[in-house]
């Protein structure tokens, strides 16, 4: 297990080897160390801007050859986002170290969390994030499957549906509670009124009753939920969906 010393030396070794990598011209911290919430458990974010015409595959390359050379990585996996490659590297310490490698034109903030260390970032479009009526219509629709997977025999996939809902659920509560949504970040801080209900909607058992029950449950919490958001689309839902379920 890593200290956060160790985490530090490491990112100050990987700061001034991308100060020395003249193919890199910007570097910014992102993730908790930017936004002042770095616990014992952070990884480590940085977010790195390549020079005009640098070649990104041979930069990936080479960071990627010495980050299992010289820092004990053991596996690597890739996101990207529009020319930007988000590189997550796991390391034999537990430590996960975020390397993004972005076109000179997308060096810059995609959200408040970008603090910059060295080079120039440039204005970006800011992605809309999914707001309540997007989560309300993916909640329907994960009930939907969650029905049709129960009554097909896929208990497994059923309890897929019915955990797909309950987050819509959680995100929904945390919009309305001004809660980051993703990822799970602000499920925490909902007040327990909130929390304690949902725990209903945990499936306890892969079995059609079992699974029923859960889905019951997390239709009446999702409902409560588009109530807030636009209480005549609760109204209209209602009668169909609790249709979904024995338990409701």
């Amino acid at each position: 297990m890593f200290t956060p010393q160790q985490r530090s030396a490491l990112r100050d070794q990987l700061v001034a080897e991308a100060r020395a990598d003249d193919r890199i011209t910007g570097l910014a911290f992102t993730g908790s160390a930017a936004s002042g919430g770095e616990d014992e458990w952070s990884d480590i974010d940085l977010y790195l801007g390549l020079a005009e015409g640098a070649d990104q595959s041979a930069v990936l390359a080479d960071w990627t050859s010495r980050m299992y050379a010289e820092h004990d990585c053991v596996a690597h996996t890739d996101l990207r986002v529009r020319g930007t490659t988000y590189r997550v590297f796991f390391l034999a310490s537990t430590l996960q170290v975020d390397l993004a490698f972005a076109p000179a034109a997308e060096f810059g903030p995609l959200g408040p969390a970008f603090q910059v260390v060295f080079g120039q970032p440039l204005e970006q479009p800011v992605p809309s994030p999914l707001g309540a009526m997007g989560l309300v219509g993916m909640g329907w629709l994960y009930a939907l499957h969650a029905r049709s997977s129960i009554m097909r025999g896929r208990g497994w996939q059923a309890e897929y549906m019915i955990s797909g809902l309950r987050d819509q659920i959680l995100m929904l509560a945390c919009l309305r509670h001004d809660l980051p949504a993703g990822h799970g970040r602000g499920y925490h801080q909902l007040p327990p009124a909130v929390l304690r209900p949902l725990e209903a909607t945990l499936v306890r058992a892969i079995d059609p009753a079992e699974l029923d029950r859960a889905l019951g449950a997390a239709i009446g919490a999702f409902l409560d939920e588009v109530a807030a958001v636009d209480d005549a689309l609760a109204s209209r839902l209602s009668g169909p969906l609790r249709e979904l379920s024995l338990a409701t």
